[in-house]
């Protein structure tokens, strides 16, 4: 597939920005796939109004490719189930991503399947490649942007990420599927240098950037990069996010983004500078940054334990827990910031979402 054969709505809602939460994996007590759960959550993103879903990426757990637990299918194809019922009855087609990850023979046979399946592109991480050069990483994302468009993936070292320099992203860019780069660095330094390698790519109108840096999600989407190209002053948005902090309080962030797009937003830009700070503290207690990362997912499963959407915190690595005082930290946020929540919403909509 290539970017053309994508439905044109899908790429319009892709270069125009979008909220695209990274989808949990819903376990029961006995770290077993919790079917309904698993639709449910998928439910809960399409109908807070989210753009689409990333499926199978790190908020998914990587595990789930291991030959032992072997969830990394079923769970692509209940999602694409979901999408195409969604999709029958309101008639919306949300982004179907797929995330990929490994070194390439491994990566080209999960595109094909996110092909077979239906996604519309992959989220490709290069965690896999911690020592290798550009140039045999580029050679590796070419193979796969062949099958499917792509969706490049900066990933901060803390989780498994590695540092990758201006020259790398400009190459990146010029391959002709790639379509959209997530910017998880969690650093303005390295945000930089992809910014500004797409656009000196030349291909800076057939890219979109999104933000990852969940420590800095407002102002993120806030900010208007410029760069000169020649004789050309050439401006670039991050138009939208595919983060795991909106795998919580969906709702909110869709609402989030409707108020940046307004025409008015720079006349409010100080509040919303507020509210991004006060989104930081939350990401800062549901990622467990005060022990570099180590409860991120349990921290995201523990908000959707409360809201009802999952059962318990569980994960597949048994030693993934909540660390000490995360729990706190998070009745903490919820208590100074109950308007950025969207448990009422959640509330009035989760019977149905698990019928």
């Amino acid at each position: 597939m290539i970017s053309s054969d994508i439905p044109k709505s899908v790429y319009d809602t892709i270069q125009t920005g979008a909220v695209i939460p990274a989808l949990p994996l819903a376990l029961n007590e006995k770290r077993k796939l919790d079917e309904r759960r698993q639709r449910a959550l998928v439910r809960y993103y399409l109908y807070s109004g989210a753009g689409g879903i990333a499926v199978g990426v790190h908020t998914t757990q990587f595990e789930i490719r291991l030959p032992e637990i072997a969830l990394y299918e079923p769970v692509l194809k209940i999602a694409k189930e979901e999408f195409d019922d969604f999709t029958l009855k309101t008639r919306k087609t949300p982004i179907r991503i797929a995330g990929v990850i490994g070194k390439t023979k491994q990566a080209v046979a999960e595109a094909q399947l996110a092909l077979n399946l239906g996604y519309h592109a992959v989220l490709l991480s290069l965690a896999a490649f911690p020592d290798a050069s550009n140039s045999t990483i580029i050679d590796h994302c070419k193979a796969v942007a062949e099958i499917i468009p792509v969706i490049g993936f900066y990933l901060q070292p803390a989780v498994g990420g590695r540092r990758l320099d201006f020259q790398f992203w400009k190459s990146f860019a010029e391959i002709e599927n790639v379509i959209a780069i997530k910017m998880a660095p969690f650093n303005r330094y390295q945000t930089l240098d992809v910014v500004r390698g797409v656009v000196e790519s030349g291909r800076s109108e057939k890219i979109a950037l999104y933000t990852g840096n969940d420590d800095n999600i407002v102002a993120d989407l806030l900010t208007e990069y410029q760069f000169r190209l020649g004789d050309k002053l050439i401006s670039k948005r991050i138009v939208g996010g595919l983060l795991g902090h909106w795998a919580v309080w969906t709702g909110s962030a869709v609402k989030l983004m409707e108020k940046i797009r307004q025409p008015d937003f720079k006349n409010n830009l100080s509040q919303y500078l507020t509210i991004g700070a006060q989104i930081t503290d939350c990401n800062a207690a549901f990622f467990d940054v005060a022990n570099n990362f180590s409860g991120c997912i349990t921290g995201i499963h523990e908000v959707l334990r409360r809201q009802g959407l999952l059962e318990g915190i569980w994960t597949l690595n048994e030693n993934e827990v909540l660390s000490p005082g995360q729990k706190e930290e998070i009745e903490r946020v919820y208590r100074a910031y109950p308007e950025l929540n969207d448990d009422a919403f959640v509330a009035e909509n989760l019977a149905r979402w698990m019928a």
